[in-house]
């Protein structure tokens, strides 16, 4: 008979305290599966006085992390801290090298240190599994690294952070500020006292370095990542996009081009016929598209502790089967290095809106700039306020005006609004949005 997998927790937080749950009450499915039971026989946390409506009667309490990382008794360790450093650095590192599996859902540790965390996987022989890094329930990790492991990839992109679709969906349906969505997204529990993290984009990057990995054999690197956020989308961009047949979604992009592959996350416009444009609320969603297969997309539950703790029971699963697969789908050796890629050299069509001045010429003089950096128009859109009626005091409004571009070099669209921007044709600064084809 086969012994079972002795599992050490650390974190009891709501995605620790779930697995404990999950362990617990899918036992006699998990040994079925997996061939031998899972038991958890070790746990750590802060406060071991804290109400979890956990029965840890029979299971050993560590007095740290680092101690249970250590602990001769267990196999698997299990880190559900968070934070790019101590103590789930030192925890996981020592794991590792004492030769156990980990099972984690630290997308900020493995974006920081990935690579000598697969290191000493590779070298102690442990496994190092991190499906819940990215997704939550949503098994892309697995897909990327095991299911499509035959097929190239060219590109890889979706909506990565509930936080930042959730505003977005709500600014589209009911034309509320990115200000007020945000404040109610707080209100409700979806985004922080302190929302930066999600909504300047950070957490989608972090998350599209592990798939850039994955994907394309490249160095997981979150400085080779361009951010944007979404906190200048207005209200009239939603509204612009709907008439045009597109979404806006914050979207992390990896794909590849001859310049290399290239890896940013942005406020992004998809048409609506598409299966990301569908994806409404805190949900996610994956696209991969791969050489001679139509695109796949993932679309499932990014966060919460029941769907993250399915996606590390997973993992223990696969560590009480044997699986020991490579963490980032190759060996470290054959991993590439990866930079950040200029986004000057992007290339794609473009959602530009300009208050214009409401003077002779002023339609002319920005035709005239986008001409010289050779940016062809597939659409103008000029809407007039009050319908076109005269100001009440006889002062000119400024008038938005609407283009899309055909495919263009971003620098060339940088270089135009500047030159109009110098004109003095326009009020404020322009709005950029990237447009994702399908």
């Amino acid at each position: 008979m086969v012994a079972p997998l002795k599992v050490g927790i650390a974190g009891l937080g709501t995605v620790g305290a779930e697995v404990v749950r999950l362990i617990e009450t899918q036992a006699r499915v998990l040994a079925g599966r997996s061939g031998r039971g899972i038991r958890v026989v070790a746990v750590t946390a802060r406060s071991k006085a804290k109400k979890r409506s956990l029965d840890l009667r029979d299971v050993e309490w560590a007095r740290d992390p680092m101690a249970l990382a250590t602990h001769p008794g267990i196999d698997c360790f299990v880190e559900l801290i968070g934070g790019a450093g101590d103590p789930a650095l030192s925890a996981v590192e020592a794991a590792l090298n004492a030769g156990k599996s980990v099972v984690t859902a630290n997308k900020a540790l493995l974006a920081k240190h990935g690579l000598k965390l697969a290191k000493a996987a590779e070298k102690h022989g442990g496994a190092l599994n991190f499906e819940a890094a990215v997704g939550a329930a949503i098994p892309v990790i697995k897909t990327l690294r095991e299911g499509l492991a035959g097929t190239g990839i060219n590109r890889v992109y979706g909506i990565l952070n509930g936080t930042c679709n959730y505003i977005l969906t709500r600014m589209e349906q009911e034309g509320l500020s990115f200000g007020e969505c945000l404040k109610d997204a707080q209100r409700l529990g979806y985004a922080e006292a302190d929302p930066s993290f999600d909504v300047d984009g950070h957490d989608t990057a972090q998350k599209l370095a592990i798939l850039a990995s994955l994907a394309f054999g490249t160095k997981v690197a979150q400085s080779a990542v361009y951010v944007e956020g979404i906190s200048s989308i207005a209200p009239e961009d939603l509204r612009a996009a709907a008439d045009l047949g597109y979404r806006v979604k914050l979207l992390g992009v990896a794909v590849r081009t001859a310049m290399g592959i290239e890896q940013r996350v942005h406020p992004t416009m998809v048409p609506k016929s598409s299966s990301i444009a569908q994806v409404m609320g805190v949900t996610n969603a994956v696209t991969i598209d791969g050489e001679g297969i139509p695109p796949i997309t993932l679309v499932g539950p990014g966060a919460g502790g029941a769907a993250t703790a399915s996606a590390v029971v997973a993992d223990i699963a696969d560590v009480a089967r044997g699986i020991r697969a490579n963490p980032f789908g190759r060996p470290i050796l054959h991993l590439r290095d990866t930079k950040k890629a200029p986004m000057e050299r992007h290339e794609g069509g473009y959602y530009i809106r300009l208050l214009a001045r409401d003077f002779p010429g002023t339609a002319a003089a920005i035709a005239t700039r986008l001409a010289e950096q050779k940016i062809s128009i597939e659409s103008i859109v000029q809407r007039h306020p009050n319908g076109g009626a005269a100001p009440a005091n006889g002062k000119a409004v400024p008038v938005p005006v609407i283009l899309i571009t055909y495919a263009t070099h971003e620098d060339a669209v940088r270089r135009a609004l500047a030159a109009v921007q110098r004109d003095k044709v326009i009020s404020g600064r322009p709005q950029v949005i990237r447009i994702e084809k399908n």
